[in-house]
């Protein structure tokens, strides 16, 4: 009957609802502090549903953002070394290709450019037109020079990569930090805090260490153009044979062995950009996204308002965390696009920060920072949304 009244008269229901929490206030005080805000009612999902909820997410950012990593790579590359010039652009690899008897020669670097030039008898392009000078820059180039298509090199290796690699890190992260949480809030309670920094690092170094060839093949394909004409650059599989086979061809001991451990190259870089990418992440991006859910409604918010919430909060964490590994970042590309095996298998990553900062200073460790913070904000916003949002509508 009581709250019959309180419906049909809600203006009495607000004053009423004041005396009773001003008669509580001095009971509440001595009560336990209520749970943190979940993020979602899916704490009961197995880890099948949490494994398809992420590799979902993981192929539809792996072909959005392909196009930044590829600008992000081939600015790295070059600062590395890397030369994108045209194959044929000096004599002896024209005399080489055309023989003695060339009479005519079209090298440019597409049949529109109009900055071109003569030597001889073959046309050819100033080293401007091979030389990336931004992120736009790179973008235009590749699809004048190489093709539209050719921004989504390596998304095969990237949707190979992304799949298993986020559908072990999510749900790893999920389940590590919901068991942190319970049990830091039993023994410790102060260091709940520092949860999601824990539970992101050492769910990243799982993933990273299963799937780490896979991301070596992705880079080298990104960061390296074909210089044959005419010829299908090589695939996944092809790009790993290569790495062994550069190994193995060389007269160093247990070089069987070796062929095989390159393939692991450039992990620890790869380690130390990702473990505080993912600590910074996750410390920025759970703090957020409860305060975000927690505006807009909490445990009733819709799908709609979860795809907010966690897009929002994944876009600052991605960013911010992006920016701040970018050196790091700058080290693994060099250590993976590394040529000469002998050396690939000596160096360190702080022997590779220490060259990069003798060779460009600051500027050079943040080569590419702006395509990787441009990749980096929607890819962990859509990554994160969607995952959120599949695991809410698999738990409803």
């Amino acid at each position: 009957m009581a709250d019959s009244e309180r419906i049909q008269n809600p203006w009495m229901a607000s004053e009423q609802t004041a005396i009773e929490m001003n008669a509580d206030s001095r009971e509440c005080s001595s009560l336990p502090h209520p749970p943190p805000l979940k993020l979602s009612n899916s704490d009961q999902l197995g880890i099948g549903a949490r494994a398809f909820s992420a590799a979902g997410a993981a192929f539809l950012s792996a072909i959005i953002v392909n196009p930044l990593d590829v600008a992000k790579t081939r600015l790295q590359a070059q600062a590395a070394g890397v030369a994108y010039s045209h194959p044929l652009s000096n004599m002896t690899s024209r005399m080489g290709c055309f023989g003695p008897n060339m009479i005519f020669a079209d090298l440019r670097c597409s049949p529109s450019c109009h900055r071109a030039g003569f030597q001889g008898t073959v046309s050819i392009c100033p080293p401007e037109c091979f030389r990336y000078k931004g992120t736009l820059d790179v973008i235009y180039k590749i699809i004048k020079q190489e093709g539209f298509s050719r921004l989504w090199r390596g998304t095969n290796a990237g949707l190979a990569l992304a799949v298993p690699t986020v559908g072990i890190y999510l749900p790893c992260y999920d389940i590590l930090r919901n068991w942190l949480e319970e049990f830091t809030a039993k023994n410790a309670p102060t260091t709940t805090t520092y949860v999601p920094l824990v539970a992101g690092s050492l769910a990243r170094s799982l993933a990273c260490a299963t799937c780490y060839p896979i991301e070596l093949a992705r880079t080298r394909m990104q960061a390296f153009k074909e210089t044959q004409i005419g010829k299908k650059p090589p695939g996944v599989i092809q790009t790993l044979l290569g790495v062994v086979s550069n190994v193995k061809s060389t007269n160093t001991p247990q070089n069987s062995l070796q062929g095989y451990r390159v393939l692991w190259t450039g992990m620890g870089a790869q380690l130390a950009r990702d473990v505080p990418f993912s600590a910074i992440c996750w410390s920025t991006l759970e703090p957020t996204r409860r305060k975000l859910l927690g505006l807009i409604g909490g445990d009733d918010a819709n799908a709609l308002s979860v795809l907010g919430a966690n897009f929002g909060a994944g876009f600052v964490a991605g960013t911010l965390a992006a920016g701040a590994t970018c050196p790091l970042d700058v080290a693994k590309t060099r250590r993976q696009i590394e040529r000469d095996p002998v050396r690939a298998l000596k160096m360190t990553t702080r022997q590779t920060l220490m060259e990069v900062w003798r060779d460009g200073g600051l500027k050079g460790l943040f080569t590419g920072v702006g395509p990787r913070v441009g990749r980096a904000g929607p890819s962990v916003g859509i990554v994160i949304s969607f995952y959120e949002v599949v695991k809410f509508v698999l738990h409803h």
